[in-house]
């Protein structure tokens, strides 16, 4: 698993900000890495193994990397997180458990009176997935995604120290709403705290229009667009990648698994690809 500081061709980037602030933490990178893997190894893992996940979800885990992925975000289980667009609950089956003792976990769904049909179902499988094993998620609080800039029905005392969101981004590029989502996350964090982001990585260059029609990100739209929010990019990392995906589909990031949008028009090639390949960032809110 790579980790690495953001290279020094991608544009759009204060780089002076980016080199002072990448300093102190790659000095103490090996340590964390270790904190971090501690907690993967124990309380962590027993979530990742627990009877609570679907067979379904769990298959995922060869292309999804969840245990990897939120030790690259230096998820503690004493930390209040703030899962965006949470979706059927994936990573809520992970994170709810892990954080049920001793932390907090926050979903911001979409809102129960969406103008969407598919928006109001999806919050409301979500609610009954929670409220069927009241053991496990009773203490998680779900509110909605913000309408602006702003949470309306969601708070965190004393700030999140991580919010993440995975695979949501080109959602809300598309939608014209990306801004105001990173703008509310930052509001949400804590100072100091961490935007953890995971989502389908264009490669340099591709052109606006392509990455909304395809779903394919660049890293450096992503960071363009944390850094106007006022996030410092801290490191990224490979754990997501996947270097067999050629990101020149026909519908895009669709045509592969767990899509599929293509039906059986070159099924197994797109199954053989495998899921996308995508970017990880860890962002980080500056103490002042």
């Amino acid at each position: 698993m790579a980790h690495t500081p953001l290279p020094a061709a991608l544009p759009c980037l204060d780089r002076r900000r980016w080199l002072q602030a990448s300093a102190a933490v790659l000095a103490s990178a090996a340590s964390a890495g270790s904190r971090a893997q501690t907690e993967l190894d124990a309380g962590l893992r027993a979530a990742l193994d627990g009877p609570q996940r679907s067979a379904a979800n769990r298959a995922r885990d060869g292309a999804r990397h969840p245990g990897p992925t939120l030790a690259f975000f230096g998820l503690q289980p004493q930390h209040a997180v703030l899962e965006l667009a949470p979706g059927g609950g994936w990573y809520t089956e992970i994170l709810a458990p892990w954080l049920r003792e001793r932390g907090r976990l926050y979903a911001a769904h979409y809102p129960r009176d969406s103008a969407e049909e598919g928006q109001r179902k999806s919050r409301a499988g979500f609610e009954a997935k929670l409220a069927q094993t009241p053991a496990l998620y009773d203490r998680v609080v779900v509110g909605s995604l913000p309408r602006g800039a702003h949470f309306s029905d969601l708070s965190v005392p004393g700030g999140a120290d991580q919010v993440l969101t995975f695979r949501n981004l080109h959602n809300w590029l598309e939608d014209g709403r990306l801004a105001d989502m990173l703008r509310a996350s930052f509001d949400v964090l804590k100072p100091g705290g961490v935007l953890g982001v995971v989502d389908h990585r264009a490669p340099p260059g591709t052109p606006l229009a392509q990455q909304i029609a395809t779903g394919y990100l660049t890293e450096a739209l992503v960071a363009e667009h944390a850094q106007a929010a006022g996030f410092v990019l801290e490191a990224r990392s490979e754990v997501n990648a996947n270097p067999l995906d050629t990101h020149d589909h026909p519908h895009g990031v669709w045509s592969l698994p767990p899509t599929l949008r293509g039906g059986d028009v070159e099924r197994e090639r797109f199954v053989a690809i495998g899921e996308s390949d995508r970017l990880s960032h860890r962002y980080r809110k500056p103490v002042a």
